[in-house]
């Protein structure tokens, strides 16, 4: 599923215009991803969490040639089902 299908769905079931959904749809991804620029943690009742995690810089191996690297340190994004989900993809 992508952005589109997302503002179709949001057009078809809630009957808005379709610049209208692609405006909620745009503004709902806009303040989640703000939030993670901050280092929130966004929770989804029935959906699940998206945490943002410091990674610390480490050694990694080039596996085409076998050198050593150095891998900086980052932040990933990671997320986690809620059990709801987790029942309702398994049912």
């Amino acid at each position: 599923m992508t952005k589109i299908d997302i503002i179709q769905n949001v057009y078809e079931k809630l009957g808005f215009s379709k610049k209208d959904s692609a405006r909620i749809v745009e503004s709902v991804f806009d303040i989640i991803k703000e939030s993670l620029g901050r280092g929130e943690k966004i929770k989804i009742s029935g959906f699940g969490n998206f945490v943002v995690k410091e990674k610390k810089s480490r050694r990694g191996r080039n596996p085409q040639t076998g050198d050593e690297i150095s891998i900086s340190e980052r932040r990933v994004l990671t997320f986690k089902s809620s059990q709801v989900l987790r029942k309702a993809l398994n049912d």
